[in-house]
């Protein structure tokens, strides 16, 4: 069978475009999901409490490795990514950050993006959202994402959005408002008790689609090129190599996946094809250059309270809080934890906030191990766009192996000048009158880290990544560019597009899954050629100016 579309990926952007492009029903849509289905029994995958189960996990998780870091000791840094229907979606943290108004403005500002400025994506935000805390001029209310807000009832977050007001910095109403800068709960991919992945809201819904067809557990290995026009993939199955024919060609598979692909079908450097043996069939040097992300630190704290959620998360009671969320979708397990923190400025240089805090009423991390027995409370905190750049190149045309990826953290001036104001901001909030009733000393990083020269060494040797890999196929014109702003159409392709977090020339300010839920809505209007939602020109807040500290409400259009 000859399909209209295939789209490589059954991911975030992935189930978003399956849903749009396959409502009309003379479009035949194929997607292909390397990974498992995400079965609705998988306790693992659904129950928000149980994020840190699946990464790691050979079942859920790509289990990425970067090549050795030259900044952090020659460490490699971990990196998940879902290898599951719904992809990172299915296992990440269910956070729900757009990032600043002004991180769109940034993108508008290369050549050819002018379209993807922040009038023009805020109608795609309100499109793919209900907010359940309600709409405003910001705020969608009857899309797919059901967003609820974090309830943040611990006293231990009452303490520490007091603490940020006692160290100088302010709360906001919505962080996907107004104005991001400032502390607040937070907006969450959790409904009724569930994750609520991309899969869920966009692709399950509309699966009985008889133009529409799902396959998991199936690996996109090349695509099939005519000339420059892209005409099928080929892909493994069960053991077996079988292709598809179709009209165009979606990639979707992330900021690793999707590069690695371009490259194992000829698209990418030339040089670094023939080096492999791949010829090339377009000569595109951006394709997997530009790769940035956000590295992280846990900052944690004993608690000398009895109130943090540790004893939730024991093994002794984690039967007891499964059976809850199982029979009524309640309880310790119905959250993420995540449930508030915020966004602020590291120095009086930066134009908007450089800084986001997660604040948790635990001490543990990723993977659930915890460093001390007994209460905690920490906050995950990193610099949000530091001018590090890496790659991802593929290093064998054996799909199955794994590119290189390099991130080259903590590589710039500029990024370890905000390591350390960081974490000095970071300790001055924790370390406010408001926390003293619950303050039983600092675990981590510890009292020995204190000079400029100790706290690099210690996030050199603690960082983990935020996994938020993005940039490897950036939007835009000129050398670098790879993908073309108005179309998605990979530069020098017919047929070949690329949506997911690749087509970011800048990572933003936050996490990454609501600015490529974005991504993916504008570029079904695209590539169906829908007349583009009209741009929305509302007036945020900016401080302009440094070291002014008074609101400066400037529209979207200034």
């Amino acid at each position: 069978m000859v399909y209209d579309v295939v789209i490589v990926g059954g991911g975030s952007a992935g189930s978003c475009l399956a849903n749009r492009l396959s409502a009309d029903r003379g479009t035949r849509v194929l997607v292909l999901e390397a990974g498992r289905p995400d079965y609705r029994f998988d306790l693992l995958i659904h129950m928000p409490a149980a994020l840190t189960f699946p990464i790691g996990s050979r079942f859920y998780d790509w289990r990425y490795e970067s090549e050795p870091e030259p900044f952090m000791g020659g460490r490699r840094i971990y990196h998940a990514r879902g290898k599951v229907l719904g992809g990172s979606s299915s296992i990440n943290g269910m956070i729900f950050q757009r990032g600043n108004p002004l991180d769109y403005e940034r993108w508008a500002s290369d050549p050819g993006m002018e379209e993807w400025d922040y009038a023009h994506c805020l109608p795609y935000f309100k499109k793919m959202e209900t907010c359940l805390a309600g709409g405003d001029a910001f705020r969608g209310t009857s899309g797919p994402l059901v967003l609820e807000r974090g309830p943040a009832t611990n006293p231990l977050f009452g303490a520490f959005f007091a603490a940020v007001q006692q160290a100088g910095l302010s709360l906001t109403d919505d962080v996907n408002g107004y104005r991001q800068e400032g502390f607040a709960p937070f907006d969450r991919n959790v409904h009724r008790g569930r994750r609520l992945s991309a899969a869920r809201a966009y692709l399950h819904p509309v699966m009985d689609r008889p133009n529409l067809d799902v396959r998991t557990r199936v690996l996109a290995t090349r695509i099939l090129f005519e000339g420059d026009r892209a005409v099928g993939v080929e892909y493994r199955s069960r053991g077996r190599t079988e292709t598809v024919r179709a009209g165009e060609i979606v990639c979707c598979g992330g900021a690793i996946n999707s590069p690695q692909l371009l490259q194992l079908s000829g698209v990418g450097r030339a040089a670094d094809l023939e080096r492999l043996g791949v010829t090339p069939v377009v000569d595109l040097p951006g394709v997997g250059e530009n790769l940035q992300d956000h590295l992280e630190v846990y900052i944690q704290y004993a608690c000398t309270q009895p109130v943090s959620v540790a004893p939730a998360l024991a093994w002794r009671r984690r039967p007891f809080v499964a059976l809850q969320w199982l029979l009524f979708h309640t309880g310790p397990g119905a959250t993420n934890h995540f449930e508030g923190g915020g966004f602020a400025r590291s120095n009086e240089d930066v134009a908007y906030p450089n800084l986001m805090f997660h604040f948790l009423p635990i001490a543990v991390r990723y993977d659930g191990s915890a460093p001390a027995a007994g209460h905690g409370y920490q906050i995950h905190i990193g610099p949000m766009y530091s001018d590090a750049r890496g790659s991802v190149k593929v290093r064998s045309t054996d799909p199955m192996v794994h590119p290189a990826l390099r991130f080259n953290y903590l590589s710039t001036a500029q990024d370890r000048r905000e390591w350390v104001e960081a974490v000095r901001l970071g300790r001055r909030i924790l370390s406010q009158p408001a926390m003293d009733e619950f303050n039983g000393g600092e675990l981590s990083p510890g009292e020995s880290v204190e000079s400029d020269e100790e706290i690099l060494a210690w996030v050199a040797r603690d960082g983990e990544t935020a996994l938020h890999p993005s940039c490897t196929c950036k939007m835009g014109i000129g050398e670098e560019a790879v993908v073309d702003p108005g179309s998605m159409r990979v530069h020098g392709t017919r047929g070949l597009r690329v949506v997911d977090a690749s087509v970011m020339p800048y990572v933003t300010n936050g996490n990454i899954y609501a600015p490529v839920m974005m991504t993916a809505e504008k570029s079904a209007d695209l590539i169906l050629g829908n007349t583009p939602l009209q741009p929305e020109h509302v007036e945020f807040f900016r401080r302009d100016r440094p070291g002014r500290a008074e609101d400066d409400a400037v529209s979207s259009d200034a």
